[in-house]
């Protein structure tokens, strides 16, 4: 029986992308306190995290955010 091992960071990545689609912000910044995550590298987590983003498309996603609440 052969066993895939997944990469740790990209498990993170992956799993830090769900939070985030499914639960409101202040919510995701709390577990990651929690859980102490933020205990890394901050730019290279944000240039991942954040790679595909512009201030605009930010921007209209806190603002469909705000709408919904």
């Amino acid at each position: 029986m052969k066993i895939k091992v997944i990469d740790e960071q990209q498990n993170l990545q992956e799993v830090m992308q769900v939070l985030l689609t499914h639960l409101e912000p202040s919510k995701v910044m709390k577990f990651w306190a929690a859980c102490k995550l933020g205990e890394g590298d901050y730019l290279q987590i944000q240039e991942k995290l954040f790679a595909e983003e512009t201030v605009a498309s930010l921007y209209a996603k806190v603002r469909e955010y705000q709408d919904e609440t």
